[in-house]
């Protein structure tokens, strides 16, 4: 069975739908999104019980703002790395450094203008994840979540079997982040992050789902990477 993959935009972030025998979503968006995430459910045919498993690539406040009250209308578990367990169990809003001169702009601007003005709903969390791999089989999906630090020291990657990757901040695609699609201008740690890209590429990634705007092919990064290794600016 191809999975079918439903993209519900929530603010300025994406939340996925992956339904194959089973179903799963991958991060809530900002806070208060509960209502455009029922009616992103209802435009695609799924019933809010269905979802067994909502992944949370990381744990920034544009990722698990609406876990709380998703997770209380579906009834899934929720799963995130073991180092950013305690923001969302916290209510924390800890925010990335920039990783290039406009994402160190941009940061300030984010934490001055924005950030102050956002709340967390704590939840629990259910799977606490690790440096090994899961399966997806136990919840009806053919693929894994992989560990991907870099952007955040707790940020993960789901792949599919299809050669589809839902990678979170490792990857953006939206104005005014970056004026085309290419990998993050946050970054913890870029250098272990442009690692991370490289063991995802060669598990035959196909397509990029980015938490921003939409996905675009796999080649862009490999392509992006490549140019670096040159000492290309991009």
């Amino acid at each position: 069975m191809i999975a079918k993959i439903h993209r519900i935009p929530l603010g300025i972030g994406n939340s996925y739908i992956v339904k194959e025998q089973g179903t799963i979503m991958i991060d809530s968006g900002e806070p208060k999104k509960c209502k455009a995430f029922l009616k992103g459910l209802s435009k695609a045919a799924i019933a809010p019980e269905e979802i067994q498993l909502m992944i949370l690539t990381h744990g920034h406040y544009d990722h698990i703002g609406s876990a709380a009250e998703i997770k209380a209308l579906t009834g899934a578990k929720v799963a995130l790395h073991k180092n950013e367990k305690h923001w969302l169990e916290e209510g924390l809003k800890p925010f990335p450094p920039g990783a290039t001169t406009w994402g160190k702009i941009f940061a300030k601007i984010t934490c001055w203008t924005m950030l102050p003005f956002v709340h967390i709903r704590p939840t629990k969390v259910d799977i606490v994840l690790g440096e090994e791999e899961l399966a997806l089989n136990e919840y009806g999906v053919s693929g894994k979540i992989v560990y991907t630090p870099g952007h955040s020291s707790g940020s993960v990657s789901i792949l599919l079997d299809s050669g589809d990757a839902f990678v979170g901040d490792m990857a953006m695609n939206m104005f005014p982040l970056r004026l085309s699609p290419g990998t993050a201008i946050y970054a913890e740690d870029q250098k272990l992050m442009f690692s991370n890209w490289q063991i995802l590429l060669d598990q035959n990634v196909k397509t990029i789902y980015p938490a921003h705007c939409k996905p675009f092919p796999a080649d862009i990064i490999r392509e992006e990477l490549a140019q670096k290794v040159q000492g290309v600016a991009v």
